[in-house]
């Protein structure tokens, strides 16, 4: 006998109505005006807003921030990682300890890590001044932008690999290493396979975070016009000059990427659970 799905009581339906009558209100009417915002004035207006010096100047410094925080964040998490997980020469206190580490920007405002990148390599400081000497400036330059990107977006690449090592174990790693594998093939043959899915969700997390990322850049980069602005930081300048049309045409691209990463997530979601099933 087939087993009927349990049936919702009306308090029940209520509530997934008030969640979906929200979810329109916050998210979809928001985004609709943002649309017909971009669009009121034209398709001239929506073009010349994108193409002017500084919306472009801004797309271009958010590829870039976007481009190496995800190359830095996909190395150092998926090392960070294995060390958290296969590490055992560090102890296992110490692993505790980084694994708690790694959370720490979720729990500080992206606002105070960019204002500790600023008191500790600002230009008034001893380091800062001293980079900014040998012409390596951090903070209000680019290195500053992708450093607090980074500092955000770190735990992500981390907390999607973590669980996929911890799930497959060790024993194949150690066939390999057996029967005589470098430990560089042992990951691109053995782990890398097992962990690829994971990779994958956790780079879509880090652009998507990285893309929409304002309180850290904004503390870092100063917001310069033609210098380190970025979209996100553009459209804050654009509404506090009450430049609302042009707010909403560099808004609607941010959209439009926000939600092809969010499909991209969902494919990624569901080829990480085909693999986890596999295992």
């Amino acid at each position: 006998m087939t087993s009927r799905p349990p049936r919702i009581s009306r308090t029940g339906k209520s509530l997934i109505g008030f969640t979906y009558m929200l979810f329109i209100v916050l998210l979809l009417v928001p985004l609709l005006q943002i649309v017909f915002g971009a669009g009121k004035q034209g398709m001239g207006s929506f073009t010349q807003s994108l193409l002017r010096p500084e919306a472009l100047h801004a797309m271009w410094m958010t590829f870039s921030v976007v481009v190496v925080v995800t190359l830095l964040n996909t190395f150092f998490g998926i090392l960070t990682a294995i060390v958290i997980v296969r590490g055992d020469w560090l102890g296992r206190r110490v692993r505790q300890l980084m694994n708690s580490i790694i959370d720490l920007p979720f729990a500080v405002s992206p606002v105070i890590g960019g204002f500790m990148i600023v008191l500790l390599l600002g230009p008034h400081t001893v380091l800062g001044a001293f980079l900014a000497k040998v012409g390596m400036p951090v903070v209000y330059a680019f290195p500053g932008m992708v450093l607090a990107t980074l500092f955000v977006t770190f735990p992500l690449m981390v907390r999607e690999v973590v669980p996929v090592l911890q799930e497959i174990g060790t024993q194949q790693e150690e066939a390999a290493s057996l029967l005589g594998a470098y430990s560089w093939t042992t990951f691109w043959k053995v782990t890398w396979p097992s962990i690829r899915w994971g990779v994958t969700y956790g780079v879509v997390l880090t652009i998507a975070r990285s893309l929409g990322e304002f309180g850290a850049v904004l503390v870092v980069s100063g917001n310069i016009i033609n210098k380190t602005q970025t979209m996100t930081t553009l459209v804050y300048q654009d509404v506090d000059n009450f430049n609302i049309a042009a707010a909403n045409s560099v808004s609607l691209v941010l959209a439009v990427g926000s939600v092809t990463l969010l499909l991209l997530m969902e494919w990624a979601k569901k080829r990480k659970g085909v693999q986890a099933d596999a295992h």
